[in-house]
């Protein structure tokens, strides 16, 4: 091996493995409000609506800034965006502790939706080219376990520190790491566009930003990917948020004890279902190119009959195993599906890919996947509002395997 290639091979790790730790703490700060939603509500005097706005708060801007951020993402160096976005989050994340009302809380969880929007839209385009396309089903296997381990970092996180210091201080902690990243993310090498893909002239983004947008919306593969993509968001979202408050109200777990058990089960079940999910989709390439969408689509139909058990049983030895295994199969989508996305698009377009879908499937995702869910339990129960979570995922794997099924023939006319 030359010294080039080992330097390349260095760069490539380096950006994984410091990539992965923003994003484990990108969902860390994400998830930390729904662990301690229950002890934030009293003192707050909030409703289940305005809890479920105070997740949403964060997604919205986040939803509305990714395609800026996207098409910065493909003009100019990406780890200085990153390391700026960084910096946001954290600090707003940090200065959530001293909320003294709902406008407060909302506000600065929604300014969090800046700073991660510029991660979010850029990091997976830039390690698309420090690695190949074969791998690319690892590598993001790698980058997104870092969400079942950060999502898990969060509700354990406010389940104790809620417990010992209160909500407030649960913020700090949060926060903190997060301007210590911002400054390793500079020493992230930026590469060449397009240069681990078969095209092997210099990629140039060239025309007004918006011919990009004009692309992605013709482009039939990435818009099915996409709209999977939100419902899948939609159901993950709202199971994600609301579910330490359904084990505390419905199972009548204490509060620690609902937070740490589902960041437990989380950590686990995500960390497997996520890798698995990548490997998997890598093995089958060779078969299909379609491979990411038929493994996104089968493990996400097969999620939902145990999503369902895990929200209808009342027995503890029955609804835990279910939700396990319901978490297991969502998060084995998740590398091969964004795999999938920029794999779909042109090497220069990628960022702007990732914003858009980001903007896609948070608007019909998980923007409204909480307050609507706190609405129903509102007028309703807890218990019944969250059992649209397994419908949503049943119309994730049916739009993923529509697009598999629609792909499939059109490689065999190709072919």
């Amino acid at each position: 091996m030359s010294v080039d290639e080992r330097f390349e091979r260095r760069s490539a790790s380096y950006a994984l493995t410091i990539l992965t730790f923003i994003n484990l703490f990108n969902y860390l700060d994400r998830w930390v409000v729904s662990s301690v939603a229950e002890l934030i509500k009293p003192e707050l005097r909030l409703t289940d609506t305005e809890l479920g706005f105070v997740a949403t708060g964060f997604v919205i801007v986040y939803m509305l800034t990714s395609p800026v951020f996207g098409s910065l993402g493909d003009r100019k160096k990406r780890p200085p965006l990153i390391a700026l976005g960084v910096a946001i989050w954290s600090v707003a994340t940090a200065l959530a502790g001293f909320a003294r009302g709902f406008f407060s809380l909302f506000s600065l969880r929604a300014l969090v939706g800046v700073g991660e929007a510029a991660y979010g839209t850029i990091a997976p385009a830039l390690l698309s080219d420090h690695f190949p396309r074969t791998r690319r089903g690892r590598i993001f296997s790698i980058f997104f376990a870092a969400i079942p381990i950060g999502s898990a970092a969060g509700y354990i996180l406010g389940g104790i520190v809620g417990k010992h210091y209160g909500w407030r201080a649960a913020f700090w902690i949060a926060g903190a790491p997060g301007i210590l990243l911002a400054l390793l993310v500079l020493a992230v090498r930026e590469v060449p566009r397009g240069q681990n893909d078969e095209a092997v002239e210099k990629v140039v983004v060239e025309g007004p930003w918006y011919t990009a947008y004009t692309d992605l919306l013709r482009n039939s593969p990435f818009i099915l990917a996409v709209l999977g993509y939100a419902a899948y968001t939609f159901a993950l979202g709202g199971l994600a948020f609301w579910m330490p408050a359904f084990l505390e109200r419905v199972r009548k777990m204490p509060h620690d004890e609902a937070t740490v058990t589902f960041g437990e089960i989380a950590l686990i079940a995500g960390f497997v279902g996520t890798f698995g999910g990548g490997w998997i989709g890598d093995f089958f390439l060779k078969y299909t190119k379609q491979s990411y969408l038929w493994v996104s689509g089968i493990a996400t139909l097969l999620a939902a009959p145990a999503a369902y058990l895990a929200l209808r049983h009342p027995d503890r030895s029955v609804y835990l195993p279910a939700v396990f295994i319901a978490e297991i199969l969502i998060f084995a989508s998740t590398g091969p599906i964004n795999s999938a996305i920029v794999n779909a698009v042109s090497p220069g377009e990628r960022a702007t890919a990732v914003g858009f879908s980001i903007f896609v499937m948070h608007l019909l995702g998980d923007v409204p996947s909480p307050p609507v869910i706190g609405y129903l339990s509102d007028v309703s129960s807890l218990a019944r509002a969250i059992l649209i979570v397994p419908i949503a995922i049943v119309l994730a794997a049916a739009i993923w395997l529509l697009a598999a099924w629609r792909g499939q023939r059109r490689d065999a006319v190709h072919a």
